[in-house]
């Protein structure tokens, strides 16, 4: 269990296998909270202080530092402690103290330093070596502006799985984050759209489109996301048509498929059997 510090007792967490992926201590959306109006910024703060957050190395590096003595970093609005990282070591260097390894993930490198407390922990380290891809739980912190990893646990890949697992997690948990950010720094909603949020339009009403034919950007995106989500259309195997998308709404098929075409750049959407079927990313 992590103690609270810099170091790590070695006993639990990061197992090599798919569960460890997700499961204890990880993050969850119902994890955060946002910190009260002129006390942070709009960050939001997870529940404990050592919540696990999976990263990327390049979300690391482009993770900003918010308060003076650069010690505490914030990914998509928030507080960044402890992060889960898979990747490859390149670089062991084994001392008495410490072993230092370089993590290469594909995105980035960082520098990663696993403190030899007990005799588990280089039991540990020995199991691994250059070239193989490991599993790096620990906190993320910075010297002299250099941004590194201090290792808590450190656990051989056995099963490749967890390296897809692990960035498909990392998107789950980033499109989770950017979602909640946006509405912390968008509190205020018309009446209109609020209403259809609830629940879909019934055919006999429309949205106003524009004279370009969007129906006020933000709004119709979440309509048309709604859609994707209703429970009556969500276990589709081929995932919804645009002709569905445009009639629940009222709109056209032109209308339907552009705010789709914008839906998927964000990353939200995905085309399934051909380019007219599409399921959510977070439906899977």
């Amino acid at each position: 269990m992590y103690n609270g510090g810099d170091h790590y007792d070695g006993n639990g967490g990061g197992a090599a296998n798919a569960n460890s992926l997700f499961s204890g201590g990880g993050f969850m959306p119902s994890q955060t909270t946002n910190t009260p109006e002129g006390s942070g910024g709009g960050i939001t703060k997870t529940r404990g202080a050592q919540t696990l957050l999976p990263l990327t190395v390049k979300q690391i590096m482009d993770a900003s530092q918010t308060n003076d003595d650069k010690s505490s970093f914030v990914v998509n609005g928030t507080e960044v402690s402890t992060v889960r990282l898979v990747g490859r070591m390149m670089n062991k260097a084994e001392r008495i103290t410490d072993v230092r390894f370089i993590l290469d993930d594909g995105t980035g490198r960082i520098e990663v330093n696993r403190w030899a407390n007990e005799t588990s922990d280089n039991t540990e380290m020995g199991l691994v070596k250059d070239g193989d891809y490991v599993i790096v739980n620990g906190g993320l912190k910075a010297f002299q502006g250099k941004r590194h990893i201090v290792a808590y646990s450190v656990r051989l890949v056995t099963n490749y799985n967890d390296i897809t697992h692990h960035f498909l997690y990392c998107i789950y948990v980033h499109l989770d984050l950017a979602k909640a950010k946006k509405s912390a720094t968008q509190p205020q909603v018309t009446a209109n759209a609020s209403t259809w949020n609830q629940a879909p339009p019934p055919n006999n009403q429309a949205p106003t489109l524009s004279a370009s034919g969007n129906a006020g950007g933000q709004e119709l995106t979440d309509m048309v996301m709604n859609v994707f989500h209703d429970p009556v259309l969500v276990n589709l195997d081929h995932g919804v048509s645009i002709a569905q998308v445009a009639s629940r709404l009222n709109i056209s098929d032109a209308v339907a498929r552009s705010t789709v075409a914008h839906l998927i750049d964000l990353g939200n959407l995905y085309p399934t059997i051909d380019d007219n079927h599409y399921k959510s990313t977070l439906n899977g």
